[in-house]
């Protein structure tokens, strides 16, 4: 028979206040709330431990929690990693108010009066940096809701037998540690460039209190192009320096080709086949001595009030010694894994840009909720399929890229079985407007059923029509499918499926 005890309202707040007693208890000694407190100079024990509060390893200590492990997030910075703080969050708050300054352009032409508009670029910061903030803060209480234990400080592996990671004196360990540290901006030394250290990398973007009036960009990726689309429609005087003719080189030729015409359209000052060799501190400014291939003598842009280095991007492991356990990275420094983002090392995963392949927040989410899968759900085949992934360049207008180019479907499949469909039109927004931009559409098709294995396009709205395609692309859509699907009239998006 069972007994049923009521206590007492001052039995219940006793009860209460030693469970807190306790709890205090074990905290003191760094312990997870599910987890054995360890004494000093032990080590700490939890089934998952992640090291880098980013959107990978959040997404990956929060699919194992809920499925039961005792999870622990290691991070020396803000929660939410690259993408929250100084990527694409914040990236998206300033290209939104840069599409604000090109609609002003056309306020007129669609019969609006809109005289003294002033742009504050401080206001702007101030809201952005408000908003980031108070993702810092929802991460944080995500992580406390889901009992996953957060560790603030630098990680380093020790040189203990068991894979063991050292913060702040405190070593914790795990049989499955997940390193998902990221990446962070490539950076010249003044040894390889005079003066280089005058620039700023994108992390200091974000930085800026001021608009610059006169800004110079370095670099033909997503990044350079970004950065320079933003800074000259908000008003900066801006030239973006490449060494080649094109930017974007890795996109299809009918989108790198375009997106060049773009930015001068726009208003940047492209300089090809150019190279920065020197900065140099003025009264003024800076000054920045520029060569060009083919150009005997190099030329100089003077007063410029922020140089931006776009070069590329690094992984993120300097100080955390995985050469200690012996796990394998390229030359790059990325971390090598397998196909189920295994390292070297058994019980040592990597996601996210620390891996170097498919630089992109939903990548990384994807492939770290898939790994927590296999481990914690005995899923052995959960792994992430990164063929046909969809991604956007913010440009002006944006870009939607996905699958094979048309060059990579002609190397793989032959030019006899890739079929092109493609058109150049402009968009109806545009029929009244003085400001013109042009929206590009291509479908890279293979073999006798025209299986779509690419979609690349230009044009404004194009970052939000990729994803519904995406999806039937993903499904092995073909060109009939897209064929019969009817238009939705009249929109830009309607193109995909009326091309002939």
């Amino acid at each position: 028979m069972a007994i049923i005890t009521r206590l007492t309202s001052s039995q219940t707040s006793f009860l209460s206040i030693f469970s807190s007693s306790i709890a205090r208890h074990f905290s003191s000694y760094g312990v997870n709330r599910r987890g054995m407190a360890a004494k000093a100079g032990e080590v700490t024990r939890f089934d998952f431990l992640v090291v880098g509060g980013g959107s990978g390893g959040l997404a990956g200590a929060r699919r194992a929690a809920e499925l039961g492990a005792n999870a622990a997030v290691i991070e020396s910075n803000r929660l939410g990693g690259t993408c929250v703080n100084v990527g694409c969050v914040p990236k998206k708050v300033m290209w939104n108010a840069a599409v604000h300054a090109e609609f002003l352009h056309d306020h007129a032409d669609y019969g609006f009066d809109v005289k003294n508009v002033h742009f504050s670029w401080e206001k702007l910061k101030a809201k952005r940096d408000a908003y980031i903030s108070r993702l810092n803060t929802i991460y944080r209480n995500n992580l406390d809701k889901a009992n996953i234990t957060t560790i603030e400080g630098h990680a380093r592996f020790t040189n203990d037998t068991q894979p063991t990671l050292e913060v702040n004196g405190k070593k914790y360990t795990a049989p499955h540690i997940l390193i998902a540290t990221g990446g962070q901006p490539l950076v010249l030394s003044d040894a390889e460039v005079p003066g280089a250290s005058l620039g700023i990398t994108s992390d200091g973007f974000f930085e800026l209190e001021t608009l610059p009036k006169r800004s110079l960009v370095v670099g033909a990726g997503y990044i350079a192009v970004e950065m320079a689309g933003i800074l000259a429609t908000l008003g900066s005087k801006t030239s973006l320096i490449i060494r080649q003719n094109e930017v974007l080189r890795n996109f299809d030729s009918f989108i790198s080709t375009n997106c060049t015409k773009e930015l001068q359209n726009s208003g940047v000052d492209l300089w090809k086949n150019s190279q920065v060799t020197s900065l140099r501190k003025t009264d003024k400014g800076l000054e920045v001595t520029i060569a060009t291939k083919g150009e005997k003598d190099s030329r100089t842009i003077s007063e410029v009030d922020c140089v931006l280095w776009a070069i590329g991007r690094m992984p993120n492991i300097d100080g955390l010694n995985v050469g200690q356990l012996g796990v394998d990275t390229d030359k790059q420094g990325h971390i090598v894994v397998d196909e189920y983002q295994n390292a070297s090392r058994q019980g040592i995963y990597a996601v996210g840009d620390v891996c170097g392949r498919a630089l992109l927040t939903p990548v990384a989410i994807a492939a770290a909720r898939k790994l927590a899968h296999r481990l914690f759900e005995g899923k052995k085949d959960s792994k992430l399929d990164y063929s046909n992934i969809p991604t956007v360049v913010f440009s002006h207008p944006p870009i939607g890229t996905m699958g094979l180019t048309e060059e990579e479907a002609i190397s793989s499949s032959g030019k006899e079985n890739v079929k092109v469909y493609q058109t150049t039109f402009t968009p109806l927004y545009h029929a009244i407007t003085t400001r013109k931009t042009l929206c590009l559409m291509k479908l890279v098709c293979v073999g006798e059923e025209e299986k779509v294995v690419g979609l690349h396009m230009q044009g404004q709205g194009c970052d939000e029509i990729l994803q519904g395609f995406a999806v039937a692309i993903k499904l092995g859509a073909t060109k009939a499918d897209f064929d019969k699907t009817i238009a939705i009239h009249p929109t830009s998006a309607e193109e995909l499926v009326t091309m002939r």
